[in-house]
């Protein structure tokens, strides 16, 4: 565990040193603080049509929702380093023959590129709180919705990490990042002209569809296995990838 922390400190340290990681920040907070006002907006200029649904549901879940599908948007850019950088700067045979595991270098890349996601989420939960001051929320909903951004990432995480074994190229890598990630959000939509079986097993595979359960609030054991099985597998993808290529 001491050889993946010192790896995941390295690698978040690399992350910040560069200003990439700070405009990110930046922006990602500007653009959600924008969102996070309008949906306040809407709400005290419609408060009639929504007193059924309440604050969280308007605010808080709908700022949540805004805030998947930009995690969505700048996860190829925060996981297209992982390992084509090594692999373009010719540091990759280095890595493999260094006494360090495939299983530690994979989760110490993993775990710094989750801990950036996870600063940017604790900073943008601070505006949803913040109305705590004042008015009533339903916090339950609040804390599921915030597990499944975590847990949403994490999976975004190791595809994108996974992704940058496969290629030397840090643009070929976000690219197709994203288009994973995109297929994987709207999948759901192909099972709309198929069979119920078809419809099914699109709607099970289909990020978005578990992220809105946990972001109504019921908080279901499926949808967070859902998410487990994509990271774990993923990662171990990533783990078979460099270790087939160190043992050639």
């Amino acid at each position: 565990m001491s050889t993946i922390f010192s790896i995941t400190q390295h690698e978040l340290r690399r992350l910040f040193r560069s200003p990439f990681a700070w405009v990110v920040l930046a922006i990602v907070q500007f653009i959600l603080a924008q969102l996070f006002l309008k949906y306040w907006e809407i709400f005290e200029l419609r408060g009639n049509e929504y007193a059924s649904v309440g604050l969280t549901e308007i605010v808080v879940a709908g700022l949540f929702q805004s805030t998947a599908m930009i995690m969505l948007m700048i996860a190829p850019f925060i996981t297209m380093r992982g390992f084509s950088e090594e692999r373009h700067n010719g540091t990759i045979r280095l890595l493999l023959s260094s006494p360090v595991s495939i299983t530690q270098l994979v989760f110490g890349k993993f775990f710094a590129i989750l801990g950036f996601f996870t600063l940017l989420l604790l900073m943008i939960t601070l505006m949803p709180l913040s109305l705590g001051i004042g008015t009533q929320l339903d916090y339950w909903q609040i804390v599921s919705g915030i597990i499944g951004l975590l847990l949403l990432v994490s999976a975004f995480s190791a595809i994108g990490l996974f992704l940058t074994t496969l290629t030397a190229s840090t643009a070929v890598a976000a690219i197709s990042t994203f288009g994973v990630l995109f297929l994987l959000w709207i999948i759901s939509l192909a099972g709309s002209s198929g069979s119920e079986e078809v419809a099914s097993v699109l709607n099970y595979m289909s990020l978005l569809n578990h992220y809105n359960q946990l972001l109504s609030g019921l908080f279901n054991t499926a949808d967070v296995i859902y998410y487990l099985i994509i990271t774990i597998l993923f990662l171990v993808l990533s783990i078979w990838r460099l270790d087939s290529e160190r043992m050639l």
